[in-house]
């Protein structure tokens, strides 16, 4: 699917409209296709079955106008408890949890149900007929309403089990962290062509991206967050015009219009070659959009849990349980990078070097996971003690002695911290107790 397309698809999944417009387009197929069915059968009089139910007149008409506005009700119910809920999450936790809210295919399909009853109900109702007019009565289409109303009496009930427990914290961070390790395993420039590993290849390749004479900018026309990159496309566009591609921000950064986001030169693999024409169409190969996402971005999914915590360790808020909820998770996710190996931003065709991306790495995630939180727990000895668990977490996971060190420095500034934040000595003291019990995840012993 071309990028463009995949992120317009990504738009409409996180939109409180698009599935319920299409359900409202199906109740009038479902509506259209058994008032048909009630004609032909009526017209010709044969029926393959007898409905078991087959009202008069002004008994269907009453009965569907009550369940139109029963449900037209409900509908109105469900999404002022949809909006009371998005404000709640945003207020309790951060602004950027509202986009797995919005796409929860569980609100959109309720929404959708009650509206597309409602109007289900209005095309069977003015198709029924009186006496005078010739009477006509779709006895199969009035029973598929009645079924549908009590299908939204279960709805709503689900519905608000589901907002109940969607609004709790454990389901927020959970969600959270299940998109985060599912980024983490197809994590980017994955499928970006081939790596280069080989030790040799690689400082020839770091030391001609060096150079700075024959780079061109390539300018970007538009701004927002980079959302997306389509491996495959810029794979191609570098193979054919015999270039070699960096990508100047890494996924998830901020791009303003008139900046660089990629800088492009003519490849190495013919001396003498002409500078190949650079056409605009190279910014095809990504997607801007108004806010990140987690398809190609890890740290977003670390962001969100900071959020939370940092909102939970506000003075506003003072919520320490979900502040310690928020570690935990950090701490899984962390351990899931320290067991991944973080593939490599200079990118192959085979046989010479394309493309350079700008990557995160085990140091920059483990400081975006544990810097402000740390900072922000300024005198909070539970959070203290639980940040040095998580530690412990990713470093009894960690594989290199390189990670270790990383892990060893922050539970160095965390004891420093928090003896100079610690009220009490009773609290000093629980956190070095603490941190010398841990020491030897982080020492490598």
């Amino acid at each position: 699917m071309n990028l463009r397309w995949r992120q317009y698809w990504q738009m409409l999944r996180e939109s409180l409209w698009f599935v319920p417009g299409l359900m409202v387009l199906s109740a009038f197929a479902l509506a259209w296709g058994l008032v048909t069915l009630d004609s032909g059968a009526t017209a010709t009089g044969t029926r393959r079955f007898s409905p078991p139910y087959d009202p008069g007149v002004d008994a269907a008409r009453d009965m569907l106008a009550a369940i139109a506005g029963s449900m037209l009700t409900v509908a109105a119910l469900a999404f002022s408890l949809t909006l009371a809920a998005i404000s709640l999450v945003s207020t309790q936790y951060s602004p950027r949890v509202l986009r797995n809210f919005m796409r929860d295919e569980v609100n959109q399909f309720v929404l959708g149900y009650f509206v597309s009853v409602f109007c289900y109900c209005l095309v069977v109702q003015g198709t029924i007929r009186g006496p005078d007019e010739g009477r006509f009565v779709p006895a199969t289409a009035v029973l598929a309403g009645l079924l549908l109303a009590f299908g939204g009496v279960a709805a709503l009930i689900f519905f608000i089990h589901h907002i109940a427990e969607g609004l709790q914290t454990g389901t927020i961070v959970r969600t959270i962290t299940r998109e985060t390790r599912e980024a983490i395993a197809e994590m980017f420039p994955l499928g970006l062509g081939e790596p280069i590993v080989d030790e040799e290849k690689a400082q020839a390749a770091f030391a001609y991206a060096a150079e700075q004479q024959g780079w061109k900018p390539v300018v970007s026309d538009q701004s927002g967050y980079l959302q997306q990159i389509d491996t495959a496309a810029l794979m191609q566009w570098a193979i054919r015009h015999r270039a070699v591609v960096r990508l100047d921000y890494p996924v998830g950064a901020f791009v303003g219009t008139g900046t660089s986001l990629f800088s492009v030169r003519s490849g190495m693999e013919v001396p003498g070659d002409p500078p190949a024409e650079w056409p605009d169409d190279l910014m095809k190969c990504v997607a801007l959009g108004r806010h990140r996402n987690m398809e190609q971005d890890v740290g977003f999914g670390i962001q969100q849990l900071v959020d939370i915590a940092l909102k939970a360790l506000s003075p506003a808020v003072n919520d320490t349980t979900t502040a310690i909820m928020a570690v935990d998770h950090l701490g899984d996710i962390g351990g899931a990078l320290a067991r991944s190996e973080f593939p490599s931003p200079l990118r192959s065709d085979g046989r010479h070097l394309r493309v350079l991306v700008r990557t995160g790495s085990f140091e920059e995630y483990i400081r975006l996971s544990f810097d402000l939180v740390r900072i922000n727990a300024r005198g909070n000895h539970a959070v203290f003690e639980r940040l040095l668990r998580a530690l412990a977490l990713v470093a009894s996971q960690a594989a290199t002695p390189e990670r270790k060190a990383v892990l060893r420095e922050q539970a160095g500034l965390l004891l420093e911290f928090a003896g100079q934040t610690l009220q009490t000595a009773y609290e000093q003291k629980g956190v070095r107790e603490l941190y010398a019990e841990l020491q030897h995840t982080w020492q490598g012993e």
